[in-house]
């Protein structure tokens, strides 16, 4: 995957370092604010697998991050909702990177165990 030169001079390390799909998604967006885009050009223009696409489009409208009028996608225009994603996001980063990423399964465990008082 490449990007451009404007995002390689702005960003820092950490910044440039391998997003998510929907990191992916939402820089895009964000950064083509002024237009709409079909799935399947957002999946040509992040290289994401178009098979992969519409779910994490899908998952990022669920969170209001995206906005969905017939086959067109955009970025949310709610910018402060925009903000905090980012700072949970970063922080999440963060902690999995000082503590390790969480287990489902030692979550799911330890929620029984909780049931079982």
């Amino acid at each position: 995957m490449s990007i451009d030169i404007d995002r390689f001079n702005e960003r820092s390390e950490e910044e440039l370092e391998e997003m998510s799909n929907p990191e992916r998604v939402l820089v895009f967006l964000f950064e083509n604010d002024d237009r709409a885009w079909k799935a399947t050009a957002i999946a040509d223009r992040t290289d994401i697998n178009r098979n992969s696409i519409n779910t994490v489009l899908a998952r990022l409208e669920e969170r209001d991050l995206v906005r969905h009028k017939g086959s067109y996608w955009a970025v949310t225009n709610d910018t402060e909702r925009l903000r905090k994603a980012y700072d949970i996001h970063r922080a999440n980063r963060l902690f999995n990177e000082r503590y390790g990423p969480e287990d489902r399964e030692e979550w799911v465990e330890h929620a029984a165990e909780r049931d079982d008082r």
